[in-house]
């Protein structure tokens, strides 16, 4: 028999604002305490160097999180040019400084303009990328550096807010990109781009899966709410559990269908032929409004794709 997890059986989606200088599965531990959840998965890693939107996922949700894993994010960052670290961010010991006082604003909005649209990448040896099991950053500590393929990503926007010129110039810069984009890579090619060197000193995501940055609640502001009283006093920050796939078209079943379709199976329903096209994926509720789980449009039918657990639909 399993070992039976140790607290409350939440389900739902917190909007975290990870801070500074905390990895994102420490930052997922906390907010797991803080609400005593049983079960919690977070959405995509950022650096400790980074901060900014981290969606949480609890429970029942967890089986959603892809959603957010594979969807567009926003980044604001700080790049210093002029100086190589082996890191390409701050904490790196520096391995080349060039005087980059020549730049102007101008040469370097005229460099990130390449840039922009799909672009490859070679993913840095500190990332979390693993290789043979291995993440990458643990090999790069141990001062061994494997060859890694390039990735093909999207840079949708790229914007030069503020220059600062110098032997170290500054850019403060804002990126629309695609999932699996390496801001630190973006920073170290703009640098290279500009034959001086660069790294970056400060990594913000303010946007992801259609989540802005003012929605989310810091670590500390779920401490002092909670204080020495019960976890249940958090639960208002949480969100649905469909909030991951809010973006897909929705279904209603009737009875029936529904009770087929939380067992797996795969029912015909009229609304499939003015939903959406053949393959096309749907959130699946009751008529009372639960919320079952989603499926793909098959021949006139909905299949279903992931289910939450019939208990877990029977409480919404």
């Amino acid at each position: 028999m399993g070992r039976k997890r140790k607290g409350r059986a939440i389900d739902g989606v917190l909007l975290l604002d990870k801070p500074l200088g905390m990895s994102s599965n420490h930052a997922l531990q906390r907010a797991k305490r803080l609400f005593f959840a049983a079960k919690a998965g977070h959405t995509g890693s950022l650096d400790p160097l980074a901060t900014g939107v981290l969606p949480v996922c609890f429970g029942e949700a967890t089986k959603f999180s892809q959603f957010l894993l594979d969807a567009d994010k926003t980044y604001e960052a700080t790049f210093v040019l002029g100086e190589k670290t082996a890191t390409g961010d701050a904490e790196g010991e520096v391995l080349e400084s060039i005087d980059a006082s020549a730049l102007s604003e101008a040469q370097v909005a005229r460099a990130m303009e390449d840039f922009v649209g799909e672009i490859e990448q070679i993913p840095p040896m500190y990332s979390a990328l693993k290789q043979n099991g291995q993440p990458l950053y643990k090999l790069a500590r141990q001062g061994i550096e494997v060859e890694r393929e390039a990735r093909r990503v999207e840079i949708l926007e790229y914007h030069l807010l503020a220059f600062r010129g110098g032997a170290r110039a500054e850019v403060d810069v804002e990126v629309h990109c695609s999932k699996g984009t390496y801001i630190r890579s973006l920073a170290e090619d703009l640098g290279e781009a500009l034959q001086v060197g660069g790294h970056v000193s400060a990594l913000r995501r303010t946007f992801t899966g259609g989540f802005e940055i003012d929605q989310c609640v810091s670590l500390d502001e779920l401490g002092d709410e909670r204080g020495e009283g019960r976890a249940e006093t958090l639960d208002h920050h949480l969100l649905p559990v469909d909030t991951p796939v809010d973006h897909l078209p929705k279904i209603a079943l009737p009875a029936d269908s529904a009770h087929y379709f939380r067992l797996g199976n795969p029912v015909m329903d009229a609304q499939v032929y003015r939903t959406g096209e053949e393959g096309d994926m749907v959130r699946v509720f009751s008529e009372s409004g639960q919320f079952l789980g989603v499926a793909t449009l098959d021949e006139g039918r909905v299949a279903p794709k992931r289910l939450l657990a019939s208990s877990q639909s029977d409480a919404n």
